[in-house]
């Protein structure tokens, strides 16, 4: 008579952990637009004098400290106006980047919209480009070696040492940014709490899987691949250490792009009538995606909690910060507390909380003397659109998506090309995307391929050994990658959903290395 195998279970019931968000405090930075400020009448260059001002003071301080002991003593000058020919010295402002290939929302304006506009440029950058450096009193030229080196996009706040030329332009010998700034949560995990010995073998770390791109209503739609993603996180899917995988994922967050742009004419409308301002096709959101989104999202909510952010392609505001969805428009899901609408960008704060370590072994199960320390984590998490636009200022290589990430940091501006080719809302007296903390780990959503990298403080500010992991997520519609973060260690799993000849996806195992040049070139 035929025997058959056992069914593999769990040595002893799997508990999910959990985690909580932690509420903001004065510095956490709001990206929500109150509706008594929700104003459209106000100047852009409100934006850049407020960015000059907010980030003067960093930059300045930084730049004394590399350049104050030179021996030929360069002269600090306040105004770019102020700089004298022929005499070394150094001066901050903002960075403009002259592109000829650059949109021209007046050229747009002015074109002949009987002719079909030219489709959008993939990138901005060509050998005629040229960097600027102004502040409130004028503009100069900037000029040699070290500015290339840089890769410097528009709306950055730097400080250039060098000389004013005979032509005018200011030759650059080299250049200092804002750096990194002091970490969100250093005062909490420099606590006692991370002095305790713990045996981390036989510990149950906490982790938060990330997801973009699901892209629900498309062409080729990635149903099956959802199905399991959701059977997977829900555990009701994979073999026993799938099951124990799963059950220490404590949220999700979808990093925008649930839903996909579906474009099409009703009633037999021309597809040549003008657009404004090359605008696409006219995007109509058909309500069946959104219904197949929610069924979903109340699958997933009743299992863990889900922070959703709009993207692009979502039925949302395209000028940034995004503003959270109507929890309306997800039905039965916007009932549970644990389900979260959030902006674009997005800053979290997660606590994972003291708890006894117990793991099953060979058997049985053994719980640690030591308890889980508690450990606070800031996330920044945003769909996508800033670094996206940033890389079409920047030659490729060098430059690389996860490489332009980690420059924001460094020049502390999560969207330095807003409001250049950047659509922003018109701050008058504010700009949020300034970081005046380090999260512990960033989220850049919405990206082609899967990439990380650790970036630490340069300047020694931060305690030692404190680093910001930066995670690129793909597109689940295209790659089927659910990217898993340790809250405790900050390493990087991913988990593969493709299926060779389904649309999302398929192939070999996605690595999860901390080389992201690699991983994520463009």
């Amino acid at each position: 008579m035929a025997t058959f195998d056992s069914i593999p279970t769990p040595s002893c019931p799997l508990v999910r952990s959990t985690s909580t968000v932690v509420p903001p405090t004065e510095m956490t930075p709001s990206f929500l637009i109150d509706p008594k400020n929700k104003s459209y009448k106000h100047q852009y260059a409100n934006i850049y004098f407020t960015r000059l001002t907010l980030l003067r003071s960093a930059v300045e301080e930084r730049a004394r400290a590399r350049w104050d002991g030179l021996q030929s003593e360069p002269l600090h000058v306040a105004r770019v106006l102020d700089i004298v020919k022929s005499q070394l010295c150094w001066v901050i402002g903002t960075v403009y980047m002259d592109m000829p290939l650059k949109p021209n929302v007046l050229e747009d304006i002015g074109r002949d919209h009987s002719i079909p506009a030219p489709p959008p440029r993939e990138k901005f950058y060509c050998d005629e480009d040229s960097v600027m450096l102004e502040d409130e009193s004028g503009r100069i030229k900037l000029v040699g070696n070290r500015v290339s080196e840089e890769r410097l996009v528009t709306g950055v706040i730097v400080a250039a040492l060098g000389m004013e030329t005979p032509t005018g332009d200011f030759e650059v010998v080299d250049m200092c940014t804002a750096g990194p700034a002091i970490f969100a949560e250093e005062e909490i995990l420099g606590s006692d709490a991370m002095d305790v010995d713990v045996d981390f073998s036989s510990t149950r770390d906490e982790y938060v899987a990330v997801i973009s791109g699901l892209s629900i209503g498309s062409p080729s739609p990635a149903d099956a691949q959802i199905q399991m993603l959701v059977e997977y996180l829900t555990g009701e899917a994979g073999g026993p250490e799938d099951q124990q995988l799963a059950s220490q994922i404590t949220r999700l967050i979808i990093a925008g792009n649930s839903l996909s742009l579906e474009e099409y004419n009703e009633e037999g409308e021309d597809e040549k009538r003008p657009r404004k301002f090359g605008a696409s096709t006219q995007a109509n959101f058909s309500p069946h995606p959104n219904l197949a989104l929610s069924a979903h999202l109340h699958d997933l909510i009743s299992a863990l909690p889900v922070h959703i952010l709009p993207g692009e392609d979502d039925p949302s505001g395209i000028i940034l910060p995004q503003q959270p969805f109507p929890r309306a428009m997800f039905g039965k899901a916007a009932t549970f507390e644990s389900f979260y609408c959030e902006s674009n960008p997005a800053w979290l704060r997660v606590r994972c909380d003291e708890t006894e370590s117990s793991i099953p072994n060979e058997g049985r199960t053994s719980s640690s003397k030591s308890n889980h320390p508690p450990v606070t984590r800031s996330l920044l998490v945003t769909s996508g659109q800033p670094v996206l636009d940033m890389y079409k200022y920047l030659p490729t290589p060098p430059s690389s998506l996860v490489s332009i990430a980690a420059s924001t940091l460094r020049w502390r501006h999560v969207a330095p090309t807003a409001p250049d080719t950047l659509w922003c809302h018109p701050y008058r007296d504010r700009d949020p995307f300034v970081l005046r903390q380090t999260p512990d780990i960033y989220l850049v959503g919405g990206m082609p391929k899967f990439g990380t990298k650790l970036v630490g403080s340069e300047d020694g500010s931060g305690r030692a050994g404190r680093c910001c992991r930066i995670v690129l997520v793909p597109s689940f519609s295209q790659t089927g990658v659910l990217v898993l973060v340790n809250l405790r260690t900050l390493e990087v799993q991913c988990v593969d959903f493709g299926v060779e000849g389904l649309s999302a996806g398929g192939g070999e195992q996605r690595p999860s290395g901390d080389d992201g040049d690699v991983m994520a070139e463009g």
